[in-house]
């Protein structure tokens, strides 16, 4: 009979220690779940920072971005501008005729318009009438300005001497040409800051040491042109017949930079000649030395004013 209490007894306690066991087992399994949910809330909340610091740091660098691009941009329009004013300036100077665009005139009336909605009707009006006042005051200014650039165009320089830039220069430097037997290559002092390297043919006619040093005179508003991979920004003017050439002398107190004129020509010389128009080659015709060596233009001498003629060495009579 004890036995058998003993024995319900111990079973009781052994189903009590299975059963706290068990009950221990299930709260730390709802510990650790909370202790999950949490990490992944506190990971959430981490996330979302994170995202959000991101999506600012995006945006700050996007508008930084912008502002270069927007500062780059005004000062490639600032170029721009300033080129094609440089252009137009040289095109003006060359005697290429400018045609001014009507767009800036409605542009600016455009942008006046996109304000009328909110003003009272009777200043409306009265603006109205001013703009149609300015723009006729516009249009005449563009029509006269129009008139005296085509006068400009329509008085032409003529083609003579007057377009050649001739001025006296000083070979500084000469040598041969390291591809062509018969050319020197020369440096010459123009009076500018640079000297101007010049090619010409002479190797056959004129023996390198009276080359050195001498005093020229140079034709300098040709179109620089490449001659055996050389640029040659000038020409050294020479006397010359069918056998013989001679580098024409200026005056002996000329210095580099002065100009040359030709009496009953006064100078106009292009800023660079067009080859198109082969001004160079139609006065080359008349340019020749007379009887008494002094190179001139239709029989008008060439000379320095207060400093004395051009002349030839040997060569009367004969083409420059």
């Amino acid at each position: 009979m004890f036995s058998r209490k003993f024995a319900k007894v111990s079973s009781l306690f052994q189903s009590a220690t299975y059963l706290n066991a068990y009950c221990s087992h299930k709260y730390l399994k709802m510990i650790s779940l909370e202790s999950v949910i949490e990490n992944n809330n506190k990971s959430m909340k981490l996330v979302d920072a994170l995202k959000c610091e991101l999506t600012s740091i995006q945006a700050e660098l996007l508008n930084r971005k912008k502002r270069e691009l927007r500062g780059e941009n005004a000062r490639l329009q600032k170029q721009v501008e300033s080129v094609k004013a440089e252009l137009i300036a040289l095109e003006c100077r060359n005697g290429k005729k400018q045609i001014p665009l009507p767009g800036a005139c409605s542009l600016n009336t455009a942008s006046c318009d996109d304000g009328k909605d909110n003003q009272p009707q009777q200043f409306q009006k009265k603006e109205n009438v001013e703009k149609t006042k300015l723009k006729n005051e516009k249009k005449a200014t563009r029509e006269k300005t129009q008139e005296k650039t085509n006068n400009a165009a329509i008085i032409e320089v003529p083609v003579d001497v007057r377009r050649l830039d001739l001025r006296i220069g000083k070979i500084v430097e000469v040598s041969r040409h390291p591809d062509a037997d018969s050319l020197y290559v020369e440096k010459i002092d123009c009076g500018e800051s640079q000297p101007r390297t010049v090619i010409s043919g002479l190797v056959k006619f004129v023996p390198l040491e009276e080359m050195e040093n001498r005093l020229v005179v140079v034709l300098c508003n040709l179109k620089p042109v490449k001659m055996r991979g050389i640029l040659s920004e000038a020409m050294v003017l020479c006397a010359s017949s069918t056998d013989k050439i001679e580098v024409l002398n200026p005056p002996e107190n000329a210095v580099p930079g002065d100009l040359v004129h030709c009496e009953g020509f006064p100078r106009e010389p292009d800023a660079q000649l067009n080859p198109k128009k082969k001004i160079f080659e139609t006065c080359a015709p008349d340019l020749k030395t007379n009887g008494s060596l002094v190179a001139c233009f239709k029989d008008s001498p060439l000379h320095v004013p207060g400093k004395g003629q051009i002349l030839a060495q040997t060569l009367k009579n004969v083409q420059v």
